[in-house]
């Protein structure tokens, strides 16, 4: 057993945030809910949507039996909408391949429309508690640190980095699993990208960027994201009016969400083009 493991996982149970998806009477519909939403997305942002989902739709099955206008409604301002529609895709999938119930194969979780190898071994940890490695940023962030002794992991990741996380997966199926959402948990609370607790961790002593002196990251630049004025605003404007409005939307509506002629256009025909909208008639467009 890695020198990591006992001290991570001791961690582990005493820190580990309630949150409902990890929870003993979560179902595995509510884990891979919160997976897809937690891309890119903050908890906190995706608690309230989570409950309201489940509410709606305590199974895939309730979610395939209505349009996926309304999955993209209930997305709310999570960004990122186009999860929305592989949700729906994924509950319709799971109904006509898997009687209903999400499927605790890899393999078949990852034939599922929108689920990746990431999230594919997630739901099968999580959910099912299997034995998988689970490579989330924040694992990659703990393990680039502890192991290879750097402030961050490359961009994508690697070859040699998939290698050393298959080395450090407990053997045992059920404490693999923990180990998973463990150190996920150590890098969302305490090994944190900017400002890493390091006094608070229970590997600091086994931390290999520790040891080195903390050298800062000499990598390639990392991409920053933007918002203000970038399409990716001009569509949640847009969205959010088809979002609020039962029915059809009349584009004069639209037009006054957004004052740039050109990149309105080019982004409501994003949107039709991503099926996140459609056109009803001369003028008119709704949810799909």
């Amino acid at each position: 057993m890695s020198a990591l493991h006992e001290p991570v996982l001791r961690w582990y149970g005493a820190h580990a945030r309630d949150l409902p998806w990890r929870r003993p009477e979560a179902s595995a519909w509510s884990v891979m809910v919160s997976e897809l939403m937690l891309q890119q997305t903050p908890v906190a942002r995706v608690l309230p949507v989570h409950e309201q989902w489940l509410d709606r739709w305590p199974t895939p099955a309730d979610l395939a039996a209505e349009p996926a206008g309304e999955a993209v409604r209930m997305w709310g301002r999570l960004g990122y909408p186009r999860r929305a529609l592989r949700l729906h895709a994924a509950a319709t999938a799971i109904v006509e391949r898997h009687g209903g119930e999400v499927p605790a194969d890899r393999d078949a979780l990852l034939a599922l429309p929108g689920v990746g190898d990431y999230t594919a071994a997630a739901i099968a940890s999580f959910a099912f508690g299997q034995r998988h490695v689970v490579l989330d940023t924040n694992v990659r962030r703990v393990l680039a640190r502890t192991v290879g002794g750097v402030e961050l992991p490359a961009q994508h990741v690697t070859r040699a980095e998939r290698e050393a996380a298959v080395e450090l997966v407990p053997e045992d199926e059920a404490t693999a699993a923990t180990w998973a959402v463990a150190v996920m948990e150590l890098g969302a609370l305490v090994c944190t990208a900017a400002r890493p607790r390091c006094t608070e961790c229970p590997v600091a002593s086994l931390c290999a960027w520790r040891a080195a002196g903390h050298p800062a990251y000499d990598g390639p630049p990392r991409r920053v994201q933007t918002w203000a004025g970038t399409d990716r605003q001009c569509r949640g404007r847009l969205l959010a009016v088809l979002r609020d409005t039962e029915g059809a939307v009349h584009r004069s509506a639209l037009d006054a969400a957004w004052a740039d002629e050109a990149q309105r256009l080019r982004c409501l025909a994003g949107l039709v083009e991503d099926g996140l909208a459609v056109r009803t008639d001369a003028g008119s467009y709704a949810l799909p």
